[in-house]
């Protein structure tokens, strides 16, 4: 797919471009929601891009800013584009807000983490491990559901024009036995394979790094094509996540991550720690010689 032309990402440009014709118009979302007799937290929901808007209401909010014409058509097309769905409705149960609609249009995807491998490169046997281990009440049916959604998420980095995928994980990622060694040694090939391809860098930081900025939590930044869609960090948490789209916020995280870089292992000496990884964990599988907890 192209990137930069989903649903999610339209829906976030339109959400910017009504808050710069409402300020241009001198209005105050309270004064809006007054003139079209609707409440100002709507005008306000999708300003942020929280929630989506409708052609009519679009075409509402354009006439009461002065806009008519070409551009409103223009805008009013980008409003019936942003309500067209996502593969992931088909997940709705699973996936909230707006993460892979946006994970789904960047151009480029800078990831950190300091526990786990990244989603984007789980096998299912090592998801599995990880969500049942995260949600010990969950039945399995729901464990399924998810697994098989970020399988599904992951033909992200299959597809004709993928973005650019950087991720570093710190080396615990490397020793920690999710889902027992066998499970281990298959999520390790499969990193190492992935860092094969063209569009995607793994980097290790060693333990020898000492305190490294990653130690803050892992987080996501997502870089889109077009100068109208900033960059947003996405900051993970076992609840729930953050967007950051600040500049100075985005700027922070930026300068985290090739602060990351420099303390990681080149690319190809990160490739090598993984395979050696592979060979250790085959090699537990092999003489059956798990850790006491695996996960």
């Amino acid at each position: 797919m192209t990137r930069g032309h989903g649903p999610t990402v339209r829906r976030r440009r339109l959400a910017g471009e009504l808050r710069r014709l409402r300020d241009a118009a001198e209005l105050t979302i309270d004064e809006v929601g007054e003139k079209l007799e609707c409440s100002a937290s709507k005008i306000s929901r999708i300003e942020t891009g929280h929630v989506g808007v409708t052609p009519r209401d679009a075409r509402d909010l354009l006439e009461l800013y002065g806009v008519r014409g070409d551009e409103q058509e223009a805008l009013v097309q980008l409003a019936r584009e942003a309500r067209k769905r996502g593969w992931w409705h088909a997940y709705n149960e699973v996936f909230t807000g707006t993460f892979v609609g946006l994970e789904a249009d960047a151009s480029s995807l800078f990831a950190f983490q300091a526990l786990l491998v990244p989603g984007l490169l789980q096998t299912k046997e090592y998801a599995h491990a990880v969500i049942k281990a995260m949600r010990p009440s969950a039945p399995n049916s729901d464990i399924a559901r998810r697994v098989a959604a970020r399988m599904e998420r992951q033909q992200l980095l299959a597809d004709i024009q993928p973005p650019e995928y950087w991720a570093i994980i710190d080396e615990a990622v490397l020793h920690r036995a999710v889902g027992g060694s066998a499970v281990m040694a298959e999520q390790m090939a499969k990193m190492a394979e992935m860092a094969q391809r063209p569009h995607v860098t793994i980097q290790v930081v060693p333990f020898g790094a000492g305190a490294h900025p990653g130690m803050e939590g892992p987080f996501l930044i997502l870089g889109f094509p077009e100068q109208a869609d900033p960059d947003v960090v996405y900051v993970d948490s076992t609840s729930s996540g953050l967007y950051l789209e600040d500049k100075e916020d985005v700027r922070r995280y930026s300068l985290m991550f090739d602060h990351l870089r420099a303390a990681a292992l080149k690319p190809d000496d990160s490739i090598d720690a993984i395979k050696e990884a592979v060979v250790r964990f085959e090699t537990r599988a092999a003489r059956n010689d798990e850790p006491e907890h695996t996960g």
